[in-house]
């Protein structure tokens, strides 16, 4: 599909096309939405593995350039490969820990690079399987999981809010807590402004205002923008040829399944925001191109690729739909990872900024699932259990990270997310109730008959005229006459 569709013959809402001006500004936004997940990865990974600056430099340029080419073959879309949706890719921050482990076990990044290739070709192996899951993804699923999105990302926009960096002095000053909230109160400023376009970029104009204070109360170093090359092509096996080590890839293998479950969350939830219609064909699509990209990822020093949910939050935020701004922003993403430079210039933004603009991002986000999960019928059943178990489920790893500590790794690896955890316990818990009928109470338990829906007769509708109002038990009219309630003996049958 062409980049430059004409708006006025798309038939999807994600086909509109803004214009290059729109996109690349769009683009942008998303871009510093997600710069700083898609370098934490390479960053945590690179001192782990012990490597100097300049080659956590290049672990972070392949990232930046492999998300960017993931994120236009999963908005553009190729036979078999893609979406077609506002999806960004980057890196998986569900891999860190099963990568730290590796390359600390002695394995080093080319044990690591082995792993994620051998195991996203398993993984795109089994996409077909999980494609045919759509089904089991009603409202009453996807709302939980949406919701669950937005809430597991808050501890991140107040890590962000407080600093990002725990080891920094300055970690919960007031000093980065009032910047956020400064670029909080931007957001909302900006959003309640007429100016439709102004509204839209909301998030971007106060990340930009917000690292412009910043800079000016000294709190922004542009020193080192100008160190190191301005460009440079991410040079494939810099690191060495990758090595295949059966447990690695047994690892990794886990790691590839919750990327599955999280991006067939994150493929649904956009696809219920911008309300278009998502089957199995194109589910299985996305996760394929998710898969094909974490292949080819290790060649260029880059790891698993997968949705980003904090982007989920910024289509809903500014309700732009369009798939060709997310596709701008994986031109700028390649752009950044051929051009040193430029990422140097956004990585200037002030992690502060980022947790302002985070809590609007990720509270939509779980907004959202909330209304969706208000299109659920609740009436003589189990589904508020079901969505409260699900939620509840899915909310323990955040409340208690250690809470898995002493589980399998295998277990601890798929639930310590609490989106697959959420997504898991939903769809088993409304396959054991809404499909699987046999052994159902008639009586349902009281969390169903809390939610018993109340009715009123017809009849009584037409006796009352326009006015009329109900207080401390009485009826009156609009005079404020006490209308007499009579009290009619039913018949026996």
């Amino acid at each position: 599909m062409d980049i430059t569709t004409n708006p006025k013959i798309a038939t999807r809402p994600e086909d509109e096309n803004l214009g290059v001006v729109a996109n690349i500004a769009y683009g942008f936004q998303h871009v510093l939405t997600m710069y700083g997940g898609i370098i934490a990865v390479p960053l945590i990974v690179g001192q782990a593995a012990g490597l100097v600056p300049a080659e956590i430099g290049l672990l972070i340029a392949a990232s930046l350039f492999i998300g960017g080419l993931a994120t236009l073959l999963q908005t553009i879309g190729v036979p078999f490969f893609g979406c077609q949706l506002p999806l960004v890719q980057g890196v998986s921050f569900a891999s860190v820990a099963t990568i730290v482990a590796i390359v600390t076990a002695g394995g080093g990044l080319p044990s690591v690079f082995g792993a994620v290739i051998a195991a996203s070709i398993i993984g795109l192996l089994i996409t077909p399987v999980f494609s045919m899951i759509i089904k089991f993804f009603p409202p009453l699923v996807t709302g939980a999981v949406i919701t669950t999105i937005g809430l597991t990302l808050m501890p991140v926009a107040a890590r962000w809010a407080m600093g990002g960096n725990s080891n920094l002095p300055s970690f919960g000053s007031m000093t980065n807590i009032g910047l956020a909230a400064f670029t909080l109160a931007l957001v909302l400023l900006l959003s309640k402004l007429g100016n439709a376009a102004i509204s839209r970029l909301s998030i971007l104009l106060a990340m930009v205002i917000g690292t412009v204070v910043a800079w000016a109360l000294g709190l922004v170093d542009f020193s080192n923008v100008m160190t190191g090359p301005i460009f440079a092509f991410p040079t494939p096996m810099h690191f060495g040829a990758p090595t295949f080590e059966l447990a690695a890839i047994i690892s990794m293998f886990i790691v590839v399944l919750v990327i599955l479950v999280e991006t067939s969350a994150d493929i649904l939830a956009v696809g219920d925001i911008i309300d278009t219609k998502i089957d199995s064909r194109r589910l299985g699509d996305g996760l394929r191109a998710d898969m094909i990209s974490s292949v080819v990822a290790p060649f260029f020093g880059s790891f698993t690729q997968s949705a980003f949910a904090q982007n989920v939050g910024l289509v809903a935020v500014t309700n732009v739909k369009s798939r060709f701004v997310v596709a701008f922003a994986g031109i700028i993403l390649v752009v950044l990872g051929l051009m040193p430079l430029m990422g140097r210039v956004i990585a200037t933004v002030p992690t502060a900024v980022l947790g302002g603009a985070g809590i609007v991002l990720f509270g939509t986000v779980a907004a959202s699932g909330i209304r969706t999960l208000a299109q659920v019928n609740y009436t003589n059943n189990m589904n508020l259990i079901i969505v409260a178990t699900s939620i509840g489920f899915g909310m323990l790893p955040i409340a208690a990270p250690s809470f898995y500590d002493q589980f399998p790794d295998w277990f601890a690896t798929i639930f310590h997310s609490g989106i697959s955890s959420t997504a898991i316990m939903a769809i088993a818990l409304n396959l054991l109730f809404n499909h699987l009928k046999l052994g159902n109470s008639e009586n349902q338990s009281v969390f169903a008959a809390g939610t018993e829906d109340r009715s009123v007769r017809s009849d009584v509708i037409v006796e009352l005229t326009e006015g009329d109002y109900f207080t401390e038990g009485k009826l009156y009219d609009c005079d404020h006459n006490e209308v007499p309630v009579v009290v009619v003996e039913k018949s026996a049958h």
